[in-house]
């Protein structure tokens, strides 16, 4: 079987379960059975994710190093490591902070502790119903990305982002952005300290039927926002890339920069 795949059924980029902003959120999905696998990506794609399929956790950690998800959906009993040692992995070596459901037919209470004490932000009995599951992820990437719905603008001083007219201002002063370039800029800061993938990025950003958009594109895009928002210290801001996974936008503290 292949290790990760993606659900059959195409869904416009723009869908019902998404952030703050409007983006479609990214569910990755750790289940060794494949039918099962099938239906939960069926459920969670019609509920207007777009989900990633992973039948193995080797193939999982290795792609979750370089890739950024919003959501991860782990079974317990997996034929190499066991969702609570992949969850321990997430947490403990890839300081990997992304929310996760553990599932598995474990439902004494004892194993439910365990898997929250071990970083799990939710826990769900096997057989999985639908309306259940779909509840639990919304309810957590609520928690995660707002509920509010989107504003009018929002501020992450001295930058202010009137996302009504798509305009970026520094300091009141409006800065030069393209259509694309400014939904990338909000796209970072809504995601401000988490690493975004560059195929995260282009899903996103481009849409999922630009599929011959090169990752270059990303960091062009990248680099003119950097200069023309001028993100960095200065300004309380940086963006950075991240070695074979992506960039990240952080708030900096100017005065502790200073001294250093």
């Amino acid at each position: 079987m292949t290790t990760m795949m993606r659900t059959r059924t195409r869904r416009p980029l723009r869908a019902p379960s998404c952030g703050i902003w409007g983006e479609q959120l990214r569910l990755a999905i750790l289940e060794d059975d494949p039918d099962q696998a099938e239906i939960v990506s069926e459920w969670l794609n019609n509920a207007g994710y777009r989900v990633f399929c992973h039948a193995d956790a080797a193939s999982f950690l290795r792609t979750v190093r370089h890739e950024s998800f919003d959501l991860y959906l782990i079974d317990w009993l997996l034929p190499d490591l066991s969702g609570i040692d992949v969850l321990c992995k997430l947490r403990n070596e890839f300081d990997d902070l992304t929310p996760v459901v553990i599932a598995t037919v474990k439902d004494e209470e004892r194993n439910i502790v365990r898997a929250l004490e071990a970083g799990a932000d939710d826990y769900i009995v096997k057989p999985v119903r639908r309306a259940e599951l779909v509840a639990r992820v919304n309810a957590i990437l609520r928690r995660v990305t707002g509920s509010k719905p989107v504003e009018d603008s929002f501020d992450a001083a001295p930058y202010t982002m009137d996302t009504k007219k798509r305009i970026a201002y520094l300091k009141d002063e409006e800065i030069p952005l393209t259509n694309r370039e400014f939904s990338l800029a909000v796209f970072f800061f809504r995601n401000a300290g988490k690493i975004l993938s560059r195929s995260h990025i282009l899903e996103t950003i481009w849409g999922i039927d630009n599929c011959g958009v090169s990752t270059r594109t990303v960091d062009t895009h990248v680099s003119r926002l950097r200069k023309k928002m001028k993100l960095n210290v200065d300004n309380g801001w940086v963006l950075s890339a991240i070695y074979q996974h992506g960039y990240r936008v952080d708030k900096v503290d100017i005065a502790d920069a200073a001294i250093r």
